[in-house]
């Protein structure tokens, strides 16, 4: 009888564990993040926007968490999203700029990646939008052959999207390891005109300028690339609705060039780059909707933020005389050491884990998803794993009071102006922004110092357009006190100086730990 109790509590013990796994398995969240691409701090409404409007990403934040001091790891496009896929500075790796089309792959495939911890979990993944960290192995890369290694080799079963970014060429897909619509008879050519639309700001020059796959260029219709990508990933979505899935949607809104779909012209206060967001929040909200319809709200997370500061182009300079300020009050642009090129929005909604309507100011940085994901599952970590990666979901679903993060280094476009924040306090390596310096209004490249006498931004080292000639060689500044950066501390606090040197220092040793 005993014997017989004993094997029913053994039986009833291995039922429990076996319904205990399945729950497990159902109650596996859904996770998408999307990364815009060049939003600013001063982009979205319930970041303080006033001529553009983003009602699906204002009631994202309000069913969700809503973060002050969230950063990209670089101000520049390829190293930002370097850092987010592996969970490492971008600058210890050398990668410091973007890369075009003859780039070949900049990630390792034997990295531990983003996307490999949900595939280590069963999940379906997939990569839609902009990739831009190349693909193959050799440089120039052979566009007429199969694009290998790329997206797939990183940890996603599916890649669809632009392969470098919406305004360098190849302007085309990319469907896993093929251009979409190549034809052998009709093979991409080095150096030759490209059938694709011009716009300002779009350009196939150089010794990037590429044509030849007319057809696969002709799929390619600029104003089509958002509601192309939208639909896309809701595709996705639907596919997958019965398992769990892993969706990194990485738009090409808002970089230039501005190429809205017809519907959104004219509909912000901030011309094209306005228009431009609104038909990002749309695709926001169309994903947003796409949950509801298949009833995975409750069990998704969606993250939304952008892979850096807004930027002073062309379209951005005509935002700004429309007031519309995309970093708002914060100093610089995309490319900057200085708070407007890495400080960005970031909203994390997961209904009954994360308080609607919450704020953070955690400091936080898109190189932490590695470690924050890998958390979900009780995931620990190895050695050589996600290096300099942190776990935030406690600042998901809590409300920490210290933050989790104590230090960060972030790269602008020139590595002589590197940026550590510890505390409330950032350190800048050099004189100005380390971004763009076209000295002149129109031109592309207009920023740094120079911008100033455009933007009426003040700051202590710059006066008409130009670094002071007694400027400090480097820069300190308090964000508590001074968020915009107006005053250099350099050579008020020498102390505090030292001690950011040293943390930086330290932060650029290459150490295979864990934090």
């Amino acid at each position: 009888m005993l014997r017989l109790q004993n094997q029913l509590k053994q039986l009833f013990f291995s039922f429990t564990l076996l319904t205990s796994a399945i729950v497990f398995s159902q109650e596996k969240p859904n996770v998408i993040y999307i990364n815009a691409d060049d939003l600013g701090y001063g982009d979205v409404g319930v970041y303080g926007a006033t001529r553009v409007y983003t009602p699906n990403i204002d009631k994202l934040a309000a069913d969700g968490k809503k973060f002050t001091d969230a950063h990209s790891v670089s101000a520049v496009c390829t190293p930002s999203r370097y850092g987010l896929i592996t969970g490492e500075y971008p600058v210890k790796a050398n990668v410091n700029h973007a890369i075009f089309d003859r780039d070949s792959l900049i990630v390792p495939t034997s990295k531990f990646t983003l996307a490999n911890v949900f595939k280590e979990q069963g999940y379906a993944t997939a990569c839609v939008g902009k990739w831009h960290l190349g693909f193959g192995e050799t440089r120039p890369v052979n566009w007429n052959e199969a694009l290998k290694p790329g997206p797939l080799e990183l940890g996603f079963d599916y890649y669809f999207g632009v392969p470098v970014l919406n305004s360098h060429p190849p302007f085309v897909y990319v469907e896993n390891h093929k251009v979409v619509g190549l034809e052998k008879n009709d093979p991409f050519v080095w150096g030759e005109e490209a059938a694709t639309a011009p716009y300002p700001e779009k350009w196939n020059h150089g010794n990037q300028k590429i044509g030849g796959a007319t057809k696969a260029h002709q799929i390619y219709v600029d104003s089509l690339v958002g509601t192309t990508l939208k639909d896309t990933a809701q595709a996705f979505i639907r596919k997958h609705k019965k398992k769990p899935f892993f969706l990194y949607l990485a738009t090409t809104n808002i970089h230039h060039p501005f190429t809205p779909a017809k519907r959104f012209l004219g509909k912000s206060d901030a011309g094209r780059y306005g228009d431009f967001i609104q038909e990002l929040d749309w695709i926001v909200g169309e994903i947003l909707k796409t949950l509801e319809e298949e009833n995975l709200t409750n069990n998704t997370m969606v993250v939304f933020t952008s892979d850096n500061g807004g930027m002073l182009n062309r379209g951005g300079q005509d935002a700004y005389v429309m007031d519309h300020h995309m970093n708002g009050e914060l100093l610089g642009f995309k490319f900057d050491a200085w708070e407007g090129g890495h400080r960005v929005p970031f909203i994390v909604k997961w209904p009954g884990k994360v308080e609607a309507g919450s704020v953070s100011n955690q400091l936080i940085s898109n190189i932490d998803m590695v470690a924050t994901f890998a958390a979900l599952f009780d995931r620990k970590l190895q050695q050589g794993e996600a290096v300099d990666s942190y776990n935030m979901l406690p600042a998901f679903v809590e409300n920490p009071t210290k933050n989790i993060r104590p230090t960060l280094l972030i790269a602008p476009n020139s590595i002589e102006n590197l940026a550590v924040r510890k505390g409330e306090w950032v350190y800048i390596s050099g004189q100005g922004g380390g971004g763009f310096e076209a000295k002149h209004l129109g031109k592309h490249a207009f920023g740094g110092p120079a911008a100033t006498t455009f933007t009426q931004q003040q700051n202590s080292d710059i006066a008409y357009g130009n670094i002071k000639e007694n400027a400090p060689p480097a820069q300190l500044y308090n964000l508590k006190e001074d968020l915009s950066e107006k005053e250099n501390l350099y050579e008020d606090l020498p102390k505090k100086v030292e001690e950011m040197q040293t943390e930086l220092e330290r932060l650029l040793q290459v150490k295979q730990t864990r934090p």
